[in-house]
Formats: C-alpha cells, structure tokens, sequence
C-alpha cells in the first residue's frame, strides 16, 4: 500500500536525458508557436497571452488535481508554459516598451523571489519534494516565470548583442555542457544546477527557433511559424512515445536545499 501511496504522489517526470531532449524540443515549440499565432496569423500578444494563459490555467488545474504522474498532461502543461511565455514576453518587452533587458532582469527577479518564497514557505525548492498542491502550485510558478524569463533573455542575447541566433545558440549550449560537468563531476547543489539549466534551455530553443523562423536578411531560413508548429508539436509526441517516461523520486534524502 505504501508503495501504491508513493507512486501517487509522484508528479514530474525523472530527470534522464529524455527528460531535457524532450525539454528542448517543448521551448522550441513554444517560440514558433507563440509566434505563429501573435505574428503570423496576426492575433497579437495580448489575445495571444489571453489564449495561452487560459490553456495554462486548466493545463495546471488537471496537474495539480491528478493524483498520479501523466506524461502527456505534464508535459503539455511545460509547453503552455512555453507558448505563454513566449507571447507574454514579447508583450511586456515589445508592446509595453520595457525592452529585452529590462525585461530579463525583472523576470529574473521574479523567478528568484519565487523560490525564495517556496524555499521559505516549505524549507526546500528542490523537485523531489514536489507532492503536495501547495508546492506543486510553487513549481509551476517558477516554471511559469523562467519560462518568460528565457524568452526574454533569448532576445536580448540574440537581437541586443552582437551574437544573433546562431552564436547565442551555441553560448548557451557551451553554458549548459559547463553545468552537465558540474553535475557529472562536482557536488554542486543539484537544486541548482537543475533550475539553472532549466532556465537557459528557454533561451537556448528560442534561438533556436529563431534561427529557423526568422528571414535568411536576418540570419535566419525564413520557415514559416505554423509549419514550424506542426512539425515541433509531431516531434514532441513522437519524443514522449518513444522516450521512456517515469516518475521521479520524492526521498527527503535527495535535497540539495
């Protein structure tokens, strides 16, 4: 019985490498997705952020209301993550005028905030304690903030910067093999290392979408949004068919802090 407990409470996903290719492939989505719909079929980013936020709402009501982990519902819930960070990004950092940086560091600010209010609200931020609503509620937040948070960064780095799509890319993607070295060789804090590579494969599948979406003038194939769209959405379920999914641990024994 206990055991039939336990697994009920496991909510997110283990974190393996299918766990961040899948990852990768749902931020990529988001972009060309986001921009599919704000841009390409003209809705803008306020009915855009409208239509997403409220696909996200329910998405996190049906995680949160589930009693067991779901794949599927799970990672659907990281894309409307995705789709509305990307579309309220641009919202905040294009149409109200705060720019990518302004809008980096304030995102940034309250993806911090946010953990430090979890961290002080249940004495951990770490994902292996993620089994209750209230800190489930706490996760998504989070993921909700750092999401935008890499959106936004991905712009700045790739239109701010002397980088573009294909360099910032590829900075990131050096970052992130720093912080798998990290993981693999070091006793840095694993909580950590895990938010921190979690925000930057936001930026690193904005850039990514960039490099494909945007005009060849611009660096870019010149691909358009909604073909982009279909085909990271196909390549996302294919992933989660193929790729084994499991749940992850939730032993006190596991925290970083």
């Amino acid at each position: 019985m206990k055991d039939l407990e336990d697994d009920a409470l496991n909510k997110v996903p283990a974190l393996t490498l299918g766990f961040w290719i899948i990852k990768i492939i749902a931020t990529t989505l988001g972009e060309v997705g986001g921009n599919a719909l704000s841009q390409t079929m003209g809705l803008g980013y306020l009915a855009s952020t409208a239509i997403f936020g409220a696909l996200l709402i329910v998405t996190v009501i049906a995680q949160i209301r589930s009693r067991r982990f779901h794949p599927f519902l799970y990672w659907t819930v990281i894309a409307a993550t995705t789709l509305a960070g990307t579309t309220m990004a641009d919202l905040f950092d294009r149409s109200f005028g705060i720019g990518y940086l302004g809008g980096s560091l304030g995102l940034f600010f309250l993806v911090i905030a946010t953990l430090a209010l979890w961290y002080r609200s249940t004495g951990s931020v770490a994902i292996d304690t993620v089994s209750t609503p209230k800190v489930e509620s706490f996760y998504w937040a989070t993921i909700m903030f750092s999401q935008t948070l890499g959106t936004a960064l991905g712009d700045w780095m790739a239109d701010s910067t002397p980088l573009g799509y294909n360099d910032s890319a590829f900075l990131i993607a050096v970052v992130l093999a720093i912080i798998a070295a990290l993981y693999f060789f070091t006793e840095v804090s694993r909580t950590s290392l895990f938010w921190a590579a979690f925000i930057l494969t936001r930026p690193l599948g904005a850039t990514l979408a960039n490099s494909l979406d945007k005009p060849a003038a611009s660096g870019g194939l010149g691909i358009s949004d909604v073909t982009l769209t279909a085909a990271f959405a196909l390549l996302m379920i294919i992933g989660l068919l193929v790729i084994p999914q499991r749940a992850g641990s939730h032993a006190p024994a596991s925290r970083a802090f």
